[in-house]
């Protein structure tokens, strides 16, 4: 491994000229934001005026370091945007990490300033939260490098990756979305965003693109099949749903749903929706179906937003997409990672992606058959099944642990004399977020183990070494399909994710 380059060199200013050039420009009147009330531009930029002499008073300036552990909201976007007006870094922390993880995160991260809910309104289903912020001094330091953007790639313990983005490259990742031009809405038209901000579909593809282009964003009440349609029926604008499978499952559930004629389409990151979920959304709502693949470490990768050449995709304006050894390369002229550079990840202008898949050398469309490394995709959530494993087998009373995806997230544990399984339910409930606990907990008397004494990851030879029946790990419950205005969770606004899905195409 070799260190970042950009570390080793002076450290240039973040220029804060992007936001309003890129986001904040446009009419004073134009709609922009609708968390249950409009907001124009001109609240809008109000709006973060006010948080940047709030996040000032707390020692925030050019050159500093903020993270921001909020609900998807008013707050968050305008606390974001407001610090990179002030010409700060802004690590992104998933509001519903454990207290233990989000510890771990600001440890690693060494943020000057946080900003975290100190009360919040509305029930867990919610879209959207009303947020008293919290804004505190953290004993961190400043940015030590020119990014705008800090996510972290799968939780906030074991071995996630730091991930940075400069502005230039979400300016970069908002152009390919215009140049991909048709299936993308458009001035005047609406985004009705059921992805989380925090992650790259939801952040980029939903409200900062949705800002440059001068398309409302807007965010349902109430993340249900009834209160969702109800959104995109309030008003008369052509209107394009943006999620992940989980929506399309929730939606087709809808026997019989309204007439909405202004719903033009519906653009899915995460994995590639099943076919007969596909065709059943289709042929209930009459209106287009695409498919969205990226990453967080660059974005928008690849698109088929009108299903035209589904499973494939294109790549997006820009990029070029290759396929070596199985895997999927795509073209990045520098590390998005902070810290060392592997080989293995990021070498020579190029990122490795870690999915298997292919390139149709006539068309160069794409096609992704699944990860080849322990990342899985949980109701459209990543989870890194080594972190979920790390986490369990340093839980007091832990023998061995191995975890496995197989339709769920498995565990397999061995427990040392006077604990139980109820007991490192409670203790993994403290340490990881509800969406990457394991659905099944399995307590062996041995874990399997090859000749050279490694732990055997082979779902079979694990069963057979557990043949009790399986104790399901609290509070992960299976979800069963849902009927029209039935309470559901989309994983994006809830604690307890909804029942997970295979990897396949995705936004991670």
């Amino acid at each position: 491994m070799t260190d970042v380059a950009l570390e080793t060199q002076p450290i240039p200013a973040i220029d804060p000229s992007w936001v309003d050039e890129v986001l904040l420009s446009g009419p004073a009147d134009q709609v922009a934001l609708v968390f249950e009330a409009p907001v124009t531009r001109a609240e809008l930029r109000r709006m973060i005026a006010a948080k940047q002499s709030v996040l000032a008073a707390a020692g925030l300036g050019p050159g500093g370091s903020v993270a921001l552990c909020l609900a998807p909201s008013l707050a968050f976007v305008t606390n974001l945007l407001a610090a990179w007006r002030l010409g700060a870094r802004a690590a992104l922390l998933d509001h519903r990490l454990t207290a233990f993880e989000v510890d771990n995160a600001l440890q690693r991260l060494a943020p000057q300033v946080v900003v975290s809910a100190k009360h919040v309104t509305g029930g867990p289903l919610r879209g959207f939260v009303e947020i008293e912020e919290r804004v505190a001094t953290y004993p961190g330091r400043p940015a030590d490098t020119a990014h705008a953007l800090i996510q972290l790639s799968s939780g906030s313990t074991g071995p996630s990756k730091v991930i940075a983005r400069t502005a230039a490259n979400l300016v970069e990742e908002i152009e390919r979305y215009v140049k991909i031009g048709a299936g993308v809405p458009q001035a005047g038209e609406r985004i009705v965003s059921l992805a989380s901000m925090v992650h790259v579909l939801g952040l980029v593809g939903g409200l900062l693109y949705g800002l440059h282009a001068g398309a409302q964003l807007v965010v349902p009440a109430r993340m249900t099949a009834d209160g969702i349609l109800s959104t995109v029926a309030a008003g008369p604008e052509p209107t394009t749903l943006l999620g992940v499978p989980f929506h399309i499952e929730l939606l087709s559930s809808v026997q019989a749903p309204p007439s909405l004629p202004q719903l033009t389409g519906m653009t899915t990151g995460g994995e590639l929706v099943r076919a007969e979920v596909y065709s059943g959304f289709v042929d209930r709502y009459g209106i287009r179906l695409g498919n969205m693949y990226g990453m967080t470490e660059v974005g928008v990768i690849a698109t088929d937003l009108f299903g035209e050449h589904r499973p494939s995709l294109t790549p997006a304006p820009g990029l070029t997409v290759r396929e070596e050894a199985g895997e999927l390369l795509v073209s990045l002229p520098a590390s998005p990672y902070l810290g060392l550079v592997d080989p293995a990840r990021w070498a020579d202008g190029w990122l490795h992606t870690k999915d298997a898949g292919s390139v149709d050398e006539a068309t160069g469309r794409v096609r992704i058959h699944g990860r080849r490394d322990s990342q899985v995709s949980v109701g459209g959530l990543k989870v890194d099944l080594t972190e979920v494993e790390h986490t369990l087998a340093a839980l007091p009373g832990v023998a061995g642990a191995v975890v496995t995806f197989d339709k769920a997230i498995e565990a397999y544990v061995m427990l040392r004399d006077g604990h139980t399984a109820a007991q490192l339910q409670d203790r993994l409930a403290e340490r990881l977020a509800g969406f990457k606990r394991p659905r099944v907990l399995k307590v062996v008397e041995q874990l399997p183990r090859t000749a050279t004494g490694k732990l055997v990851r082979d779902r079979a030879a694990l069963l057979a070494a557990a043949p009790a029946p399986a104790t399901p790990a609290a509070p992960q419950v299976a979800i069963p399909a849902q009927r029209a205005g039935q309470d559901v969770t989309d994983g994006a606004t809830d604690p307890v994710a909804p029942a997970p899905v295979k990897e396949g195409n995705h936004s991670r």
